[in-house]
């Protein structure tokens, strides 16, 4: 039976506590910037271009590396890759510390992506590779509630620290978190976790050509180009939306942040679960990512909401916080986004992982999971961006919506024609 218990008993695996812990620090790390980024964009006055080059930036290198990264897993020393990953996150908290203009925050950005492709790819393969027989969905949905509650404290605990101490002591907190994840990485997990590909087949072009052959691993490769189109224009600007016209402070933000993380890591191990429970695994998808594009067309209702929900203060730790309208607004919003990946996230990296190992290029698959929602990723930020700057911010939230629709749509439609197809051909065998 499913049980949320099920992802905490993981943790006495020290594998997979260590892999844990990679995803923790990864997630904290992304979370925490992308409230500085709002920061950034407010005290440098940006436009939605420039803001949108903030999410290009670390998109574009993670476009040019995911390919090559998954070859390079599939036939060498993971565990090796894991370390060099923290050793460069590392290189991006001092980078922080250091930026004075937009164009140091791109460049920092850049050497940021670089960083998060090489722990998330490397992670995600080496919890597919590790997991046990039938228990692939609870492994990779609990992995992933585990990042979920470390993003909750990158949004709680980031936020907090940005808003009460600033840039330099939030990236020091940072780095020892990075260094202690690096230390259970390097003492409990086993070495070489994977590598299983010959060299010569490993990552060519054949192999991504055949990937590319199956038709549910193709559909799910086109959803993910259109879906992180919109979905990425969120992750970027919701943060930037609440600062730079609500003026909501960071530690807000981190509240509102907070609410998606929370439902994503209470329910994501649970569903992650049930997809290993369910035949037609797509349908997860679907319904998830339906829900989505609701939550995303919700977010322009915060300038309604804002002049007409009393504004409510909350007081701690000595400061108090005065809450508008759009923070709830906001609040509900990305609380549903979060459900939405819940249920998405589990059954997109468990098929990834199925298709792939149909010619042991488990890697490979998910370096093509990775490059689709790169591709979006890059061109995302900035066509929003550009349309908030020609129109209004709410009209780019809708365009963000708009392109979650039709990803949906259309991954529905080819995923239960392969699905069908699949089970014709199982049957006349």
């Amino acid at each position: 039976m499913a049980e949320f218990g099920n992802s905490i008993r993981l943790l006495a695996n020290r594998e997979f506590a260590s892999l844990a812990g990679t995803a923790f620090a990864r997630s904290q790390a992304y979370s925490t910037i992308l409230i500085a980024i709002a920061l950034y964009a407010d005290l440098f006055g940006t436009t939605g271009f420039v803001e949108g080059l903030f999410g290009t930036a670390f998109a574009a290198v993670q476009l040019l590396i995911v390919l090559p990264l998954g070859r390079w897993v599939d036939v060498g020393n993971a565990k090796r890759w894991l370390l060099a990953g923290f050793l460069i996150n590392v290189g991006v908290f001092l980078g922080f510390m250091l930026v004075g203009n937009p164009v140091h925050v791109i460049l920092v950005r850049m050497l940021q992506g670089l960083g998060a492709s090489v722990l998330w790819i490397t992670g995600a393969t080496v919890i597919g590779e590790i997991s046990p027989d039938g228990k692939r969905g609870l492994w990779l949905g609990s992995y992933n509630q585990f990042a979920s509650f470390s993003s909750l404290a990158g949004d709680l605990i980031g936020g907090y620290l940005l808003y009460a101490y600033g840039f330099t002591e939030t990236y020091l907190v940072l780095t020892l978190v990075t260094l202690g994840a690096f230390a259970l990485v390097f003492a409990f997990l086993r070495d070489n976790p994977g590598g299983r590909k010959d060299p010569k087949e490993a990552g060519g072009i054949e192999t991504f050509r055949s990937l590319l052959g199956l038709p549910m691993l193709r559909s799910l490769v086109f959803f993910r180009f259109t879906f992180s189109v919109g979905k990425m224009a969120v992750i970027i600007f919701l943060p930037i939306y609440a600062r730079t016209t609500f003026g909501i402070s960071a530690f807000a933000i981190g509240w509102i942040m907070a609410g998606g993380k929370a439902t994503k890591a209470i329910t994501q191990g649970f569903v992650g679960d049930l997809t290993d429970r369910y035949e037609r695994t797509y349908r997860f998808v679907a319904v998830g990512a339906f829900l989505y594009g609701v939550g995303t067309a919700l977010i322009p209702l915060a300038a309604y909401f804002e002049g007409t929900v009393s504004p409510v203060t909350v007081s701690y730790l000595g400061d108090s916080q005065t809450l508008g309208g759009a923070f709830f607004a906001l609040f509900a919003a990305y609380s549903l986004l979060g459900i939405a990946d819940s249920i998405r996230l589990p059954a997109s990296m468990s098929l990834f992982v199925e298709e792939g190992e149909a010619y042991d290029s488990v890697a490979s698959a998910m370096s093509l999971r990775s490059v689709s929602w790169k591709v979006g990723q890059v061109v995302g930020p900035v066509l929003v961006g550009v349309t908030m700057d020609f129109t209004s911010t709410e009209i780019g939230f809708l365009l963000a919506a708009a392109f979650i629709a039709f990803a949906t749509t259309g991954f529905t439609w080819q995923a239960r024609v392969a699905y069908r197809n699949r089970r014709e051909l199982s049957a006349a065998d």
